[in-house]
């Protein structure tokens, strides 16, 4: 292989040659298709409401918010579960209440506050599955694809967004909203039935499950200890929270400024979805040309032209060209922060950091449609969008001084068991703890600063994989010898990060910690006694 070969970005296509892949893809097209009909269908069904604007920014936020509530949760969940298990009872429960949402509509009960509640439910079966999903996209792809198959990913919304509305505008012009509420039910046959003839290979545990809790502070410490992970969410969220307006008040726009019917307004949204099925598939160029914080900058730029141009532009042709740039950009962030997510997230907390993303990402999008709704019903839309494009290019020139990692591939998390087996004496039961780690370096004074620089990384590292506390000590009465300690929380969470959570990267960290220390390490473990 040529090096130009081996630095070549990975093809937007490669991962559809995994046949799982391929039906998994193609079934969650067919489900975002459906979704996006629904969408159209209950906005237009609060179009002609009093407090339109709000009423209608609520429906995003009905499907949105419940990331904000279960997202978390629901990402310990798909660490500690059966993956597909767990998928399989979230879109069976979906399809259900897509169901009695189409029978609601059918027989006129559906009001705003049943359509808003079945919404929401329906939203929680989305949060209890995005992480899930996302996180099984390693196990079906190699890395090196990862940031393709997250292009697929954000092109299958974008395919549902650019056709479903436009279909969905003609089918509620022509008789209403049932129909799409009961194509949208359908949609989920394909991928329940994919998921149940998965056969995902099981993997055998040797330790003790971890408790929910407990595997929920693991998670949050992972995120603290990540300053990486970190500046990834704060991106999202710089990027979301105004964006999340064009979403919002797109369909008022189309009603009130620019006179369209249903269908008009499902045009509008096929823009934005056609640009983003483009951008899918120049992702490849564009990720040669740009690095993941200039590609966030350049999404930043376009989708606030777009949401200037909609707000001001009179005519509906210019506006869906600005609609197509704006779908171009909406799919180059969000493919760039999820395949950044994926490649910085070691496998056994790969869930919990996704559920953060997601927590962050639609949770600041359900977040900012209601607020941008109520600003809209305040001041207006036109003033409202107008503000929204200026607080895009500040996210633009932000960052300037707050980039993100630009070699997120370049990580190797492969799970490395790498640390040397404690020797006992006396067998502590799983739950015995807390447990206290000492490590003993001897340094050559003329490394003091590389190995005190080394060390603030494997620190980092510790309390990524379960230490509660760390701190490095001098050793007043050996000269040269630093003294590392953490806590974890008990015997069994250190097995884990014997075991489990340790990667090829932090070998290279304690590596590189080693190369300034002489001697062999003295490593002593410590459990917490009650006494009586």
């Amino acid at each position: 292989m040529t090096t130009a070969d081996a630095t070549a970005p990975v093809s937007t296509w490669a991962p559809l040659r995994s046949p799982l892949y391929r039906a998994l893809w193609i079934a969650q097209l067919v489900s975002n298709l459906g979704t996006w009909m629904q969408t159209v269908g209950a906005q237009w069904l609060l179009v002609a409401e009093p407090n339109a604007a709000t009423l209608v920014s609520l429906v995003q936020t009905a499907i949105t918010l419940p990331v904000m509530l279960l997202s978390i949760p629901s990402g310990v969940l798909a660490d500690l579960l059966d993956r597909r298990n767990l998928l399989l009872a979230a879109q069976s429960a979906m399809a259900l209440l897509a169901a009695v949402l189409t029978v609601a509509t059918a027989t006129g009960h559906t009001s705003p506050g049943v359509l808003l509640t079945l919404l929401f439910l329906l939203g929680c079966g989305q949060a209890m599955t995005a992480p899930a999903w996302q996180a099984i996209q390693p196990e079906l792809v190699p890395r090196a694809q990862i940031p393709s198959a997250a292009a697929l990913g954000s092109m299958s919304v974008n395919i549902g967004r650019a056709v479903g509305p436009a279909v969905a505008g003609v089918l509620v012009a022509a008789s209403g909203p049932t129909l799409v509420f009961a194509l949208n039910a359908a949609s989920f046959v394909g991928i329940v039935a994919v998921l149940f003839l998965w056969r995902r290979p099981r993997t055998d545990r040797q330790l003790p499950s971890e408790r929910p809790l407990a595997a929920l502070q693991a998670g949050t410490r992972f995120i603290r200890a990540a300053p990486a992970i970190r500046r990834v969410l704060m991106r999202s969220l710089l990027f979301v929270a105004p964006a999340s307006a064009l979403w919002a008040l797109l369909p008022v726009v189309a009603a009130d400024q620019l006179g369209l019917s249903s269908s008009g307004y499902g045009l509008m949204l096929g823009a934005l979805g056609l640009g983003a099925v483009a951008g899918a598939i120049g992702l490849g160029r564009l990720r040669r040309w740009l690095d993941p914080t200039a590609r966030l900058a350049v999404a930043a730029v376009l989708f606030g032209a777009a949401t200037l141009g909609t707000a001001l532009l009179p005519v509906l042709w210019p506006v869906l060209v600005l609609l197509v740039f704006g779908g171009l950009a909406w799919l180059l962030a969000m493919s760039t922060l999820n395949a950044t997510m994926q490649l910085l997230l070691p496998a056994w907390v790969r869930a919990r950091g996704l559920a953060v993303y997601m927590l962050v990402f639609m949770g600041g999008q359900a977040v900012g449609s209601l607020v941008w709704g109520l600003v809209a019903g305040a001041v207006g839309v036109v003033a409202t969008l107008v503000a929204v494009a200026a607080l895009l290019g500040l996210c633009a020139l932000s960052t300037l001084w707050l980039p993100i990692r630009h070699d997120p591939e370049a990580l190797d998390l492969t799970p490395a068991a790498f640390w040397p087996e404690p020797q006992l004496v006396v067998e502590p039961d799983p739950e015995d703890g807390p447990v206290l780690v000492l490590s003993s370096y001897d340094v050559d004074p003329a490394e003091r600063e590389n190995f005190l620089a080394a060390m603030a990384f494997v620190g980092r590292s510790r309390q990524r994989t379960g230490a509660m506390e760390w701190r490095l000590y001098r050793d007043v009465g050996v000269l040269d010898r630093y003294v590392e300690a953490f806590v974890v929380r008990s015997w069994a969470e250190h097995m884990h990060q014997h075991q489990v959570r340790l990667t090829a990267q932090d070998r290279l960290r304690e590596q590189e910690v080693r190369r300034f220390a002489t001697g062999a390490e003295e490593i002593t473990h410590l459990v917490a006694v009650q006494p009586r």
